[in-house]
């Protein structure tokens, strides 16, 4: 591939904006490449002003099979991969303490 070609590629890429990114936490990775993460966010009341908690699970890919459970992990939104799987891990932040 020629650099111009690259360049535009590389161009390409940039105008198509950042991918969503989430971070969570992993519940299970039973799953042969295949983890699923607990993502928890925050939301206050509108009218009440109380802080609610509420999650969601999301099945992302994990190619080396790296992720535990229990550890923090980021994943980014990809093409599907499957009927489920529509994320990939994109980094490990954090390891669990638990000894497997």
């Amino acid at each position: 591939m020629t650099s111009e070609a690259a360049s535009g590629a590389a161009e390409h890429r940039q105008e198509r904006g950042a991918r969503q990114e989430l971070t969570g936490v992993v519940t299970s990775s039973k799953m042969n490449k295949t983890i699923v993460v607990k993502v928890t966010r925050t939301t206050q009341h509108r009218k009440y002003m109380r802080v609610t908690r509420s999650s969601k699970k999301y099945y992302a890919h994990d190619e080396q099979n790296e992720a535990r459970p229990g550890d923090t992990v980021r994943i980014v939104a990809s093409r599907p991969l499957s009927k489920l799987k529509r994320w990939r891990l994109a980094e490990i932040v954090a390891r669990s303490r638990r000894v497997a």
